[in-house]
């Protein structure tokens, strides 16, 4: 039966091959909008790190003088850890896992023939930092907990890093120059791109922004290596290992809602512990501990000109639709003869129906072929612009396939109506008038 009622609106296509133009560009723009605007939202909102993010969360504490006056154009110096904070966080062992973190760009030496020295963006970290983020190692391993606390000069290279520098993925053994320093790789990551970057600090390119290196947090501060991202001093600090300078980043991995809210009461201790030594000055209750999904939330990553393109391109597509329904309910109701015709010969108005949703379902995969046409070109045009995310405006399977379900949705939806309206024609009117 599907076989036949899509033979009969394949020749009532046709024969009205202007209107039917027209429908399909209709939906095939109203789609091609909707999907371009939805798959750049899909892709700046998605789970940076799959399996993981339930686990993760932002530990906060608020170290900041009583008379601090946060701007309300820079970034609050709170958002960071100063290091002796930092340390303390890490060393307790109060979580599954924790780990201190900070940005650096340096300049790498190639002693490679051919190749001009270039800077790098890479992270400084404890050792936590692999296993919790599960940053995965192709080569060698990552180094240990003694290895932190004995400034080991040692570096894990991206695989892309590795490549270039060596000529193979496996560059351990090998000693690479990153700025004035020389380290040995003990380790090969596979190039890693957690979207958004959120373990950052908040001056870095969340979407476009990559590590190409790690190294050993308490090398970095012993080599005094250039620190890349917001550094925030108050009472004079200038230090990296002040009390009065945030620089560092510091998350840390809970397995339940019991140990999460254990960590909280650690936090608020710890805040009590350093107001009593008279080094906080703000309240305890001021220490926070944010869990991943909500601390992104909190950023608001996705630009407001994304989200206004976005209903836009939405308010788009239901014009669209509203064109389509007035375009089926003349067709449809043009039909009333033929109609009456069918129902006098046995057909029921479900069948009728059942006939003319089908029609309508076959304009919404027309559509849904020229949207997604339509959409790729919207990317392409949005890769184009210079903004930090532009360069992920890509389709994926399920993006693909939502492209034509939308089409095919919007297109019976539209139908109902005008298909209701057909069906609910009296025949022997019709009959009569004919």
């Amino acid at each position: 039966m599907l076989t036949y009622y899509l033979d009969l609106a394949r020749r009532s296509l046709q024969r009205t091959p202007v209107m039917t133009a027209l429908m399909v560009l209709a939906i095939g723009l109203g789609i091609g909008a909707a999907m371009t605007m939805i798959t750049v939202l899909h892709v700046m909102s998605g789970d940076p790190l799959p399996g993981r993010s339930a686990t993760l969360y932002a530990p906060h504490l608020d170290p900041l003088p009583r008379d601090y006056h946060r701007s309300p154009y820079g970034p609050d110096p709170s958002v960071n850890f100063t290091w002796p904070d930092a340390m303390a966080l890490v060393d307790a062992h109060r979580a599954e896992r924790q780990a201190a973190m900070a940005g650096g760009n340096l300049l790498v030496r190639p002693e490679r023939a051919g190749l001009s020295p270039f800077y790098a963006d890479g992270r400084y970290a404890t050792a936590d930092f692999f296993p919790m983020f599960g940053v995965p190692l192709r080569h060698g391993q990552a180094w240990s907990a003694a290895e932190d606390k004995g400034h080991a000069r040692v570096v894990v290279l991206a695989e892309s890093l590795s490549r270039k520098l060596f000529g193979t993925a496996d560059g351990v053994g090998q000693t690479v120059r990153l700025g004035d320093v020389a380290l040995r790789v003990i380790g090969v990551a596979a190039d890693w791109h957690p979207r958004p970057l959120f373990y950052a600090d908040a001056s870095a390119k969340l979407y476009s922004d990559a590590d190409l290196f790690f190294l050993p947090l308490s090398t970095a501060v012993e080599l005094k290596l250039d620190v890349s991202g917001n550094q925030s001093g108050w009472n004079g600090a200038i230090d990296l290992q002040s009390p009065g300078m945030s620089w560092l980043q510091v998350w840390v991995q809970l397995k339940d809602a019991g140990q999460a809210a254990a960590y909280r009461r650690f936090l608020v201790d710890y805040s009590a512990q350093q107001q009593a030594l008279g080094r906080f000055e703000r309240p305890p209750e001021h220490a926070s501990l944010t869990p991943l999904s909500v601390w992104l939330a909190q950023r608001d990553l996705v630009p407001g000109d994304v989200r206004m393109q976005l209903w836009l391109a939405l308010g788009f597509l239901l014009v669209c639709l509203l064109n389509i329904v007035a375009l089926l309910l003349a067709k449809f109701l043009r039909r009333s003869g033929e109609v009456s015709v069918r129902r006098a010969l046995g057909a029921r108005r479900r069948d009728i129906f059942v006939q003319l949703g089908v029609e309508s379902a076959l304009i919404g995969v027309a559509g849904g072929a020229l949207g997604l046409a339509l959409a790729q070109l919207g990317l392409w045009s949005v890769r184009r612009q210079p903004d930090d995310y532009a360069h992920l405006a890509q389709m994926d399977a399920g993006m693909l396939a939502g492209t034509f379900a939308l089409a095919v949705g919007a297109s019976v939806l539209a139908g109902l109506l005008p298909a209701w309206r057909a069906c609910r024609i009296a025949p022997s009117l019709q009959l009569k008038a004919q």
